[in-house]
């Protein structure tokens, strides 16, 4: 038979199937599964958001194709709700509706990163940004984060990774896999090595809507005068509106680089699910009080899990935030797929191991803990108390 593009075939198979596979083995001996494993709200959609979707895909207005940059109604809703959370002039020439934030993610490096380029990342990274450019042919470099610094990376080791290969550096705060949180004084640093060095910074804010403390701007970036010249940021309407396999984001950016990735869309989807964003235009300002609520729950949350995990000798959380905590396991001897796959198995909890983030990460464990309530994350407390992985 004819051969594969041996960039795809070089690529694993994606990790979450089988780590789900784990999971189904599991006999149910010590009561339910505990799922922390793939980044889902662990709620259900506001009732408005249902009716919402249910009349927009019952409407033939949004049948057809729409515009490529996405529905105008979203895409000047959406700029005044960024313009409001920075506090920022945002206007909808500087949205990019895509479908989901992967989409987002390919769409900008491939926008400014092409094959044998360099996209600078962390370790650890999320880990479709890395396939991502793999299947590209665009060359991946990681600065390495240490547990001692909250897996947050220095400006210093940043600047001197920054190569004349590399395009542009791709950041996802709070982070995907650890859940550090950048401050906003750190992401200006960053900006300014980006500004000097002359590349382009990708900001994957996902899980902005779950920072800790509410009303808080999460960076400054937007009030730079030449933003627009080397700032993409990427946003995804799936957590804080629990509509993940609506598969909706978004791209703010400068109008030039939104010209751009028009382009890439126009080949890739041609236009975003047009009855999600019809639902979510009008769902954005008439639900803000829910998604605030929401965000106090996730904050228990997070507070539930470090209380669970100071009780449990060898267990630690090196870092935590919005959706995730980086959790160090007790088994040296053991990588994380190792204890990942003995603890869904024989505990009923379901993670992701730290090695498929990157390298160096054998010791930790990603827990999801935004997937579970309060109830059910006390429950680590006896399942991970009586497992003994070695």
């Amino acid at each position: 038979m004819p051969s594969f593009n041996p960039l795809i075939q070089k690529l694993a198979p994606p990790p979450v199937p089988s780590v789900f596979a784990w999971g189904r083995s599991y006999d149910g001996s010590r009561g339910s599964l505990i799922d922390l494993s793939q980044a889902v709200p662990g709620y259900p959609p506001h009732p408005t958001m249902l009716a919402l979707l249910r009349e927009m895909a019952g409407s033939t207005a949004y049948c057809g194709y729409g515009p490529i940059e996405g529905e105008n109604d979203l895409r000047r809703v959406y700029a005044d709700h960024v313009s409001e959370v920075y506090g920022a002039d945002i206007g909808s020439q500087n949205i990019h509706v895509t479908s989901g934030c992967n989409e987002a993610f390919i769409s900008a490096a491939m926008a400014v990163a092409g094959a044998g380029q360099t996209v600078l990342m962390t370790n650890p990274f999320y880990f479709n940004h890395e396939t991502t450019l793999a299947m590209m042919g665009v060359t991946s470099k990681t600065v390495d984060c240490a547990a001692d610094d909250g897996f947050l990376p220095r400006v210093d080791a940043v600047a001197a990774a920054i190569t004349p290969d590399v395009r542009a550096l791709a950041l996802v705060s709070p982070n995907n896999p650890t859940g550090a949180v950048y401050p906003p004084d750190l992401l200006q640093e960053i900006f300014e090595v980006c500004r000097e060095k002359d590349i382009w910074l990708i900001l994957d804010e996902t899980y902005r809507d779950f920072l800790p403390e509410a009303g808080r701007s999460p960076h400054g970036l937007f009030a730079e005068a030449d933003w627009e010249d080397r700032l993409i940021c990427l946003y995804s309407f799936s957590k804080s509106f629990c509509i993940p396999g609506h598969r909706l984001g978004a791209i703010t950016a400068g109008a030039k680089a939104v010209e751009q990735i028009a382009k890439i869309m126009d080949n890739v989807q041609i236009c975003a699910p047009r009855a999600a964003q019809a639902a979510v235009a009008q769902a954005l300002p008439m639900l803000a009080e829910w998604r605030e609520e929401n965000r106090q729950e996730i904050v228990r949350r997070a507070k539930a899990l470090k209380l669970v995990m100071a009780q449990l000798p060898g267990w630690r959380i090196d870092a935590a935030g919005a959706y995730f905590a980086f959790v160090r396991h007790p088994f040296p001897s053991l990588n994380s797929a190792v204890v990942a796959e003995r603890m869904a198995k024989q505990a009923g909890v379901v993670c992701i191991p730290g090695m498929y983030f990157g390298p160096g990460q054998e010791r930790y464990l990603r827990f999801a803990f935004a997937n579970a309530d309060v109830p059910t994350i006390e429950r680590l407390a006896e399942r991970l108390g009586n497992f003994a992985a070695e």
